[in-house]
Protein backbone atom coordinates (compact mmCIF):
# COMPACT_ATOMS: atom_id res chain seq x y z
CA UNK A 1 0.00 0.00 0.00
CA UNK A 2 1.49 3.52 -0.80
CA UNK A 3 1.66 6.26 1.08
CA UNK A 4 0.81 8.87 -1.00
CA UNK A 5 -0.01 11.88 0.05
CA UNK A 6 -3.05 13.96 -2.01
CA UNK A 7 -3.99 17.87 -1.41
CA UNK A 8 -7.64 18.96 -2.45
CA UNK A 9 -7.31 22.55 -0.80
CA UNK A 10 -11.14 24.15 -1.50
CA UNK A 11 -11.41 28.04 -1.58
CA UNK A 12 -11.01 29.76 1.63
CA UNK A 13 -11.69 33.16 0.65
CA UNK A 14 -15.66 33.25 2.03
CA UNK A 15 -14.58 31.14 5.11
CA UNK A 16 -11.79 34.05 5.96
CA UNK A 17 -13.89 36.73 5.46
CA UNK A 18 -16.47 35.60 7.46
CA UNK A 19 -14.74 34.74 10.53
CA UNK A 20 -12.94 38.01 10.72
CA UNK A 21 -16.29 40.05 10.30
CA UNK A 22 -17.55 38.15 13.45
CA UNK A 23 -13.56 38.70 15.25
CA UNK A 24 -16.23 -1.52 14.67
CA UNK A 25 -13.77 -2.86 13.50
CA UNK A 26 -13.57 -6.66 13.35
CA UNK A 27 -10.57 -8.55 14.57
CA UNK A 28 -7.63 -7.98 12.80
CA UNK A 29 -4.41 -9.61 11.12
CA UNK A 30 -1.47 -8.93 8.44
CA UNK A 31 2.27 -10.36 8.46
CA UNK A 32 4.92 -8.34 7.52
CA UNK A 33 8.64 -7.98 9.51
CA UNK A 34 9.16 -5.29 12.34
CA UNK A 35 10.59 -2.14 11.24
CA UNK A 36 12.57 0.65 12.20
CA UNK A 37 -10.36 7.99 28.46
CA UNK A 38 -11.88 7.70 25.49
CA UNK A 39 -14.90 9.28 24.64
CA UNK A 40 -14.91 13.07 23.78
CA UNK A 41 -18.22 14.79 24.79
CA UNK A 42 -18.97 17.85 22.39
CA UNK A 43 -16.82 19.92 24.45
CA UNK A 44 -14.37 18.42 26.59
CA UNK A 45 -12.46 20.50 29.69
CA UNK A 46 -10.40 17.38 30.83
CA UNK A 47 -10.04 19.27 34.43
CA UNK A 48 -12.03 21.45 36.75
CA UNK A 49 -9.74 23.80 35.52
CA UNK A 50 -9.00 27.64 37.26
CA UNK A 51 -9.95 30.58 35.58
CA UNK A 52 -6.39 30.48 33.81
CA UNK A 53 -4.49 28.01 32.08
CA UNK A 54 -1.82 25.69 34.15
CA UNK A 55 0.32 27.29 32.03
CA UNK A 56 0.99 29.80 34.70
CA UNK A 57 1.98 32.74 32.47
CA UNK A 58 -0.34 35.98 31.90
CA UNK A 59 -0.53 34.93 28.44
CA UNK A 60 -2.59 32.16 29.05
CA UNK A 61 -5.76 32.16 27.33
CA UNK A 62 -9.12 32.13 29.69
CA UNK A 63 -11.10 29.39 30.15
CA UNK A 64 -14.15 31.07 28.12
CA UNK A 65 -11.49 32.11 25.22
CA UNK A 66 -10.18 28.83 24.85
CA UNK A 67 -13.93 27.54 24.43
CA UNK A 68 -14.60 30.52 21.94
CA UNK A 69 -11.56 29.06 20.22
CA UNK A 70 -12.72 26.06 19.35
CA UNK A 71 -14.55 24.89 16.08
CA UNK A 72 -17.70 24.24 15.49
CA UNK A 73 -19.52 22.02 13.52
CA UNK A 74 -20.93 25.14 11.45
CA UNK A 75 -17.30 26.00 10.54
CA UNK A 76 -17.16 23.14 8.68
CA UNK A 77 -20.19 22.28 7.21
CA UNK A 78 -22.43 19.14 6.10
CA UNK A 79 -21.92 16.83 6.90
CA UNK A 80 -20.14 16.97 9.73
CA UNK A 81 -22.14 17.39 13.16
CA UNK A 82 -21.57 16.92 16.84
CA UNK A 83 -19.72 13.75 17.88
CA UNK A 84 -21.62 10.78 19.00
CA UNK A 85 -18.96 9.27 20.77
CA UNK A 86 -15.11 8.11 19.99
CA UNK A 87 -14.70 6.03 16.74
CA UNK A 88 -14.61 2.13 17.76
CA UNK A 89 -11.86 1.78 15.27
CA UNK A 90 -9.78 3.66 18.31
CA UNK A 91 -9.62 0.94 20.61
CA UNK A 92 -9.22 -1.35 18.05
CA UNK A 93 -6.46 0.07 15.50
CA UNK A 94 -4.73 2.97 17.67
CA UNK A 95 -4.25 0.50 21.07
CA UNK A 96 -1.22 -0.79 19.55
CA UNK A 97 2.46 -1.48 20.06
CA UNK A 98 5.85 -1.42 18.32
CA UNK A 99 9.27 -2.48 18.60
CA UNK A 100 10.22 0.41 16.25
CA UNK A 101 11.59 3.42 18.61
CA UNK A 102 10.10 6.24 18.84
CA UNK A 103 7.24 4.71 16.46
CA UNK A 104 5.31 3.48 19.97
CA UNK A 105 5.70 7.16 21.17
CA UNK A 106 3.90 8.74 17.85
CA UNK A 107 0.83 5.68 18.83
CA UNK A 108 0.40 6.33 22.16
CA UNK A 109 0.01 10.17 20.72
CA UNK A 110 -2.29 9.64 18.34
CA UNK A 111 -4.28 7.16 21.03
CA UNK A 112 -4.28 9.33 23.97
CA UNK A 113 -4.94 12.79 21.77
CA UNK A 114 -2.42 14.45 23.39
CA UNK A 115 -0.27 15.93 20.37
CA UNK A 116 0.75 19.16 22.01
CA UNK A 117 2.56 17.12 24.74
CA UNK A 118 -0.40 17.01 27.36
CA UNK A 119 -3.80 17.05 27.78
CA UNK A 120 -5.74 19.24 25.84
CA UNK A 121 -7.02 22.46 27.62
CA UNK A 122 -10.80 22.10 26.00
CA UNK A 123 -11.91 19.85 22.87
CA UNK A 124 -14.13 19.25 20.55
CA UNK A 125 -15.40 15.96 18.36
CA UNK A 126 -16.95 16.11 15.16
CA UNK A 127 -18.33 13.56 13.26
CA UNK A 128 -18.70 13.16 9.26
CA UNK A 129 -22.45 11.44 8.86
CA UNK A 130 -21.49 10.39 5.21
CA UNK A 131 -18.00 8.84 5.57
CA UNK A 132 -17.89 7.65 9.60
CA UNK A 133 -15.01 9.87 9.77
CA UNK A 134 -14.27 11.70 13.18
CA UNK A 135 -12.26 15.37 13.52
CA UNK A 136 -10.90 15.91 17.05
CA UNK A 137 -10.21 19.22 17.77
CA UNK A 138 -8.05 20.67 20.75
CA UNK A 139 -6.48 24.02 22.40
CA UNK A 140 -3.24 23.17 24.20
CA UNK A 141 -2.71 24.24 27.30
CA UNK A 142 1.16 24.39 27.46
CA UNK A 143 4.01 26.64 26.84
CA UNK A 144 5.26 27.98 23.58
CA UNK A 145 8.81 26.61 24.00
CA UNK A 146 7.12 23.39 24.91
CA UNK A 147 4.52 23.08 22.13
CA UNK A 148 7.49 23.89 19.43
CA UNK A 149 9.72 20.98 21.12
CA UNK A 150 6.44 18.48 20.39
CA UNK A 151 6.44 20.05 17.01
CA UNK A 152 9.66 19.20 16.11
CA UNK A 153 9.21 15.94 17.26
CA UNK A 154 6.17 15.25 15.23
CA UNK A 155 8.89 16.50 12.04
CA UNK A 156 11.14 13.62 12.53
CA UNK A 157 8.08 11.11 12.34
CA UNK A 158 7.96 10.48 8.17
CA UNK A 159 11.98 10.06 8.64
CA UNK A 160 12.02 7.67 11.61
CA UNK A 161 8.64 5.79 11.37
CA UNK A 162 7.97 6.04 7.69
CA UNK A 163 7.19 2.25 7.54
CA UNK A 164 6.99 -0.30 10.63
CA UNK A 165 4.53 -2.92 12.27
CA UNK A 166 2.15 -3.15 14.79
CA UNK A 167 0.53 -5.22 17.08
CA UNK A 168 -3.07 -4.72 18.44
CA UNK A 169 -4.06 -6.15 21.82
CA UNK A 170 -5.48 -8.71 19.93
CA UNK A 171 -2.71 -9.74 19.05
CA UNK A 172 -2.84 -9.47 15.20
CA UNK A 173 -0.59 -7.26 13.29
CA UNK A 174 -0.48 -3.66 11.29
CA UNK A 175 1.26 -2.21 8.35
CA UNK A 176 1.73 1.52 9.41
CA UNK A 177 2.98 3.99 6.69
CA UNK A 178 3.71 8.04 8.14
CA UNK A 179 3.91 10.69 5.68
CA UNK A 180 4.34 14.78 5.26
CA UNK A 181 0.47 16.07 4.94
CA UNK A 182 0.15 19.75 3.89
CA UNK A 183 -1.38 22.63 6.11
CA UNK A 184 -2.13 26.02 5.07
CA UNK A 185 0.59 28.60 6.11
CA UNK A 186 -0.97 29.70 9.08
CA UNK A 187 0.40 30.31 12.03
CA UNK A 188 4.19 30.33 13.56
CA UNK A 189 5.01 27.06 13.17
CA UNK A 190 3.25 24.00 12.33
CA UNK A 191 3.60 20.51 11.09
CA UNK A 192 0.74 17.80 8.84
CA UNK A 193 1.35 14.15 8.74
CA UNK A 194 -0.52 11.49 6.93
CA UNK A 195 -0.66 7.92 8.97
CA UNK A 196 -2.03 5.09 7.52
CA UNK A 197 -2.74 1.49 9.23
CA UNK A 198 -3.58 -0.98 7.23
CA UNK A 199 -4.74 -4.72 8.41
CA UNK A 200 -6.78 -7.71 7.34
CA UNK A 201 -9.19 -9.15 9.33
CA UNK A 202 -9.05 -13.34 10.18
CA UNK A 203 -12.07 -13.14 7.52
CA UNK A 204 -9.91 -11.62 4.95
CA UNK A 205 -11.53 -8.33 4.98
CA UNK A 206 -8.66 -5.30 4.48
CA UNK A 207 -9.22 -2.43 7.01
CA UNK A 208 -7.84 0.78 5.86
CA UNK A 209 -7.65 3.55 8.77
CA UNK A 210 -6.51 6.98 7.73
CA UNK A 211 -5.36 9.93 9.74
CA UNK A 212 -4.62 13.26 9.11
CA UNK A 213 -2.85 14.82 12.11
CA UNK A 214 -2.31 18.85 12.14
CA UNK A 215 -0.53 20.38 15.07
CA UNK A 216 -0.17 24.79 15.21
CA UNK A 217 1.35 27.46 17.17
CA UNK A 218 -0.14 30.91 16.70
CA UNK A 219 1.97 33.43 18.67
CA UNK A 220 0.88 32.01 22.78
CA UNK A 221 -1.23 29.49 21.84
CA UNK A 222 -1.46 26.06 20.06
CA UNK A 223 -4.35 23.96 18.99
CA UNK A 224 -3.94 20.15 17.14
CA UNK A 225 -6.05 18.13 15.38
CA UNK A 226 -6.84 14.29 14.06
CA UNK A 227 -9.11 13.61 11.03
CA UNK A 228 -9.57 9.96 10.59
CA UNK A 229 -11.43 7.41 8.88
CA UNK A 230 -11.48 3.35 7.71
CA UNK A 231 -10.58 4.26 3.80
CA UNK A 232 -9.24 7.46 2.12
CA UNK A 233 -9.73 10.67 3.97
CA UNK A 234 -9.77 13.88 1.88
CA UNK A 235 -7.19 16.82 2.90
CA UNK A 236 -10.17 19.01 2.51
CA UNK A 237 -11.60 19.00 6.14
CA UNK A 238 -7.92 19.12 7.85
CA UNK A 239 -7.12 21.89 5.58
CA UNK A 240 -10.36 23.72 6.36
CA UNK A 241 -9.95 22.95 10.15
CA UNK A 242 -6.54 24.67 10.31
CA UNK A 243 -7.21 27.59 8.51
CA UNK A 244 -10.50 28.42 10.68
CA UNK A 245 -8.72 27.46 13.98
CA UNK A 246 -5.78 30.03 13.46
CA UNK A 247 -8.25 32.60 12.30
CA UNK A 248 -10.43 32.26 15.24
CA UNK A 249 -7.40 31.88 17.78
CA UNK A 250 -5.67 35.05 16.49
CA UNK A 251 -9.83 36.50 16.96
CA UNK A 252 -10.39 35.65 20.28
CA UNK A 253 -6.57 37.42 21.17
CA UNK A 254 -7.46 39.99 19.84
CA UNK A 255 -11.12 40.66 21.34
CA UNK A 256 -9.11 40.29 25.08
CA UNK A 257 -7.14 42.94 23.79
CA UNK A 258 -9.76 45.06 23.57
CA UNK A 259 -11.01 44.45 26.19
CA UNK A 260 -8.22 45.24 28.70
Amino acid sequence: MTAAIRTRVRPFAALTAGLLSLTGCATLGLEHPPTAQQPLPTIDSPSAAPKTSARGDAAALTDGQARAALLTESDLGAPWSATRGAATWRDSLLKATTSAGECQRLLDTLYTDELLGGPARVAVGLDDADTDAQLRYQIGARRPADVDAELSWLRTMPAQCARFTAKTETGLIEDVQVGEAPLPEVGDVRQGLRVVLATTTEDGEQIVLTMDVAAVRVGQDAFALTNGGLGDVPNDATQAAVQVGALRLADVRRQGRVQV
